[in-house]
């Protein structure tokens, strides 16, 4: 290179210059503080343009292509010695038209966008759980006219197949019932689904329905948002270092690069066919309003070690990475973008990165639409995120956040997933209308379960590890295709989801992923307080597919103060349970079949609650279980089930069967019944049956109660109907939510027709 020979076009340090409608190839612009710059309507190709510690930079109408690394590069803070043309530029921008978002031009960007995709158009519902169109009746087909009263499954289980599906209230009589036997009434109420969605209540998802969004869950427009947000209004009015707008950055390498405490605002450009769009790094900020970023071989848009500002309005969509990139305690808001379509996930948080993701809309990606990991907390709030490839919102390696308010609907996979060390706070969220699971806790996955309606998932409602100590409280589980909740000790494939989606995951520059574990915050958010053992509380779970709680595992697990509800099959069922599964202060009502299955060597323990009008027994056990002071009144089947190989101890309950027995004990069953109250049903039924004479079943000081006259009314009082919720364990949690589990079973009554035989037990018979 001959020595006179310098990429330099032009080098300015304090002076100002302007170019107008100029042509640059092949070198490099460079202007230093105070030296200021306006640049318009010219063309750079692979030319570089180098901005250091200005105070003022204007380059707008510009056209940048074929850069070998950054278009532009803005360095170091603006300088705050100002020449003579720093006011001169400032009042220019401030006297042309704003390009801050007004109502209209809010609707003009989402109507270009429905045009694009359908996936901007409300979901036609094509999830249909089979059963009644009442949002009160059981998830299952009504039986044909004619059907039998009732079938007896394996184990003596008895399935209901009555035409009427009453979810409460007056337990109807039997239809094939002769007058001069018994007119038979049940009155009393039990707990059904809450409202949920801002009072509303959620009924079977039909095709062609649509969910009413309360107004904390219906996107704003950027106008809207700004107006709220005083903090993000003065972002967005500000002018600091370079000012970049409409400018078209194409077919290179880099857009623009802000490093070392540099200030760059760029409004209404268009990035495309770039390695990347904008870099963001060194204590940097960014102010990016309404710039289109497409077809990126990278990240769209990269932030690291504490870049921060704002980005809002955005398109971006069709990069090979995410659309935007958060690493390195970097703390930006995100806001009103758009952004789908990625070969990748919408917006990666990890390396202690932080951020307020707000009121985007995130579709359509081929990788979970927010991903967090390595320690990456932000707060993602009223985001809408659907038609992912993946999951919805994946926390994985020690992950954290807090997720509120966002509607997650249509994604492949589970609407969150949790695992590998991810300890998220989920909080009033609508996870809805998934192809899978709705939120999957798995392997080593942790976190808070709040407030969230989990509803018409094709999958489970929530999917669970109790190893990973998750805590669900005060959710609204309804209408999933399978369980409503599932707990489970281990999964197929080691908690992997399919597709191997963690270990496919690459973060690029920054080499392995495994830099990020040195990397530690060490200020413990106060909202995760730490349980030791997996909690289910508080949580209304109505109208799922399969068992409202499937239990499967070998550690501890808690269910307390939950409504159980006009569930497909039963209300809990306890397939394998090692440990104790402690099961205290439930309503458990109006399951398709039994209300409470336990299969063999499971240790469960029951105690306060309500198990009313379940189609099947109301408990049903192999194992070895202790029920304590329970009301199971009303199921069709006989009230507690005790079948061979069984270890039960039934105390101080209140047990009542609308056809069959109160308590029928098979086989070599070891029971000791105990101070229990067990109320007459129908006259042919005796009040216990046992076949076989059984030694091993010991019966103490029990209370049996036949009715003799129509005027005989029995009251569940002293105490009053269970469950009682002023004596349970229940979370802060739990108690901040204010929903309430009640079960308000106020009388029973009867009118007989005919005397008893006196000459049968009423307690025992043996068969």
């Amino acid at each position: 290179m001959p020595a006179w020979f310098s990429p330099f076009m032009f080098k300015t340090t304090s002076g100002h210059v302007q170019f107008d409608n100029c042509n640059f190839e092949n070198g490099h612009i460079q202007v230093h503080g105070p030296g200021t710059c306006q640049v318009k309507f010219c063309t750079f190709k692979n030319t570089h343009v180098f901005l250091h510690n200005v105070p003022l930079c204007v380059l707008e109408n510009c056209e940048f292509v074929g850069s070998e690394n950054n278009s532009v590069t803005v360095e170091g803070h603006p300088s705050s010695e100002n020449n003579w043309a720093y006011t001169h530029l400032l009042g220019l921008i401030r006297s042309s038209p704003s390009v801050l978002p007004t109502e209209d031009s809010d609707s003009l960007m989402s109507l270009d966008l429905e045009s694009r995709d359908q996936a901007w158009s409300p979901r036609t519902c094509g999830i249909v759980i089979e059963g009644s169109q009442s949002p009160t009746s059981p998830a299952t087909g009504s039986p044909k006219a004619g059907s039998q009263e009732a079938e007896v499954g394996s184990d003596g289980e008895r399935v209901a197949r009555t035409p009427d599906s009453s979810d409460g209230g007056l337990s109807p009589s039997g239809e094939d019932e002769d007058e001069d036997q018994l007119t038979y009434r049940l009155s009393y109420q039990v707990q059904g689904p809450r409202p949920v969605l801002g009072g509303s209540f959620l009924g079977p998802p039909l095709p062609g329905a649509s969910i009413q969004l309360p107004s904390c869950l219906v996107l704003n427009s950027l106008h809207q948002e700004l107006q709220k947000d005083r903090e993000a209004m003065a972002l967005a009015s500000s002018v600091q270092g370079c000012l970049i707008r409409k400018c078209l950055f194409r077919d290179g390498k880099g857009g623009v690069f802000v490093c070392s405490y540099g200030r760059a605002k760029m409004e209404g450009n268009i990035f495309r066919n770039l390695t990347y769009a904008v870099r963001c790094i060194h204590n940097s900020k960014i102010i990016m309003l309404r710039n289109h970023i497409h077809h990126c071989r990278a990240s769209g848009i990269f932030l690291r070690l504490e870049g921060g500002g704002l980005i809002a309005g955005n398109n971006i969509y069709d990069n090979a990475e995410a659309g935007v990139d958060i690493r390195k305690k970097s703390n930006p808001l995100i806001l009103c973008n758009q952004i789908h379509h990625g070969l990748r996930s919408g917006i990666v948080v990890l390396g202690n990165g932080k951020g307020i993701i707000r009121n985007n809309q995130i579709f359509s990606n081929k990788e979970a639409g927010i991903y967090i990991l390595y320690h990456g907390n932000p707060v993602v709030s009223r985001n809408h995120i659907f038609k992912g490839s993946a999951a919805g919102i994946a926390v994985n390696e020690n992950g954290r956040g807090l997720i509120t308010e966002n509607v997650i609907r249509e994604n492949q996979w589970g609407g969150v997933d949790i695992r590998r060390g991810g300890v998220p706070i989920l909080r009033s969220n609508l996870i809805c209308f998934g192809y899978s699971d709705g939120v999957v806790v798995g392997d080593e996955g942790k976190g808070l379960l709040e407030g969230n309606t989990i509803y018409a998932n094709k999958g489970c409602g929530v999917w669970m590890m109790s190893s990973s100590l998750p805590h669900i409280t005060s959710n609204h589980v309804s209408y999933n295709g399978v369980y409503g909740v599932a707990v489970f000790s281990q999964k197929d494939g080691s908690g992997e989801s399919p597709g191997g989606h963690v270990a496919q995951e690459n973060f690029g520059e920054d080499g392995d992923a495994t830099l990020w574990e040195t990397e530690l915050e060490k200020d413990d958010d106060l909202l995760r307080r730490p349980i030791a053992t997996a909690l289910v509380e508080s949580n209304t779970v109505n109208h799922n597919g399969a068992s409202g709680l499937y239990v499967q595992s070998s550690e501890l697990l808690h269910v307390i103060t939950n409504v159980i509800h006009a569930n497909g099959d039963r209300g809990i069922t306890v397939a394998q349970s090692s440990q104790l599964t402690r099961v205290a202060n439930n309503s458990i009502s109006c399951n398709h079949q039994s209300g409470v299955k336990v299969e063999a060597q499971c240790k469960v323990e029951f105690r306060g609650n309500g198990i009313y009008d379940n189609r099947g027994h109301g408990i049903i056990t192999k194992g070895d279980s202790t029920v304590i002071e329970n009301d199971i009144i009303g199921n069709r089947g006989s009230g507690l089930q005790l079948l061979p190989t069984s270890d039960t101890k039934v105390i101080k309950n209140r047990i009542h069967s609308f056809r069959a027995y109160g308590i029928a004990v098979q086989g070599r069953a070891k029971a000791l019944l105990q101070e229990n109250t067990v109320f007459q049903g129908k006259t042919n039924k005796t009040i216990f049956q046992q076949i076989s004479n059984n030694q091993e079943c010991i019966m103490q000081n029990n209370k049996f109660l036949v009715f003799k006259k129509k005027s005989d009314t029995w009251c569940l009082a002293n105490p009053p109907a269970r469950p009682h919720l002023e004596n349970s364990l229940r979370g802060p949690s739990a108690a901040h939510s204010g929903q309430k589990v009640t079960a308000m079973a106020t009388r029973i009554t009867a009118h007989v027709e005919g005397g008893y035989h006196s000459k049968r037990s009423i307690f025992c018979t043996i068969l």
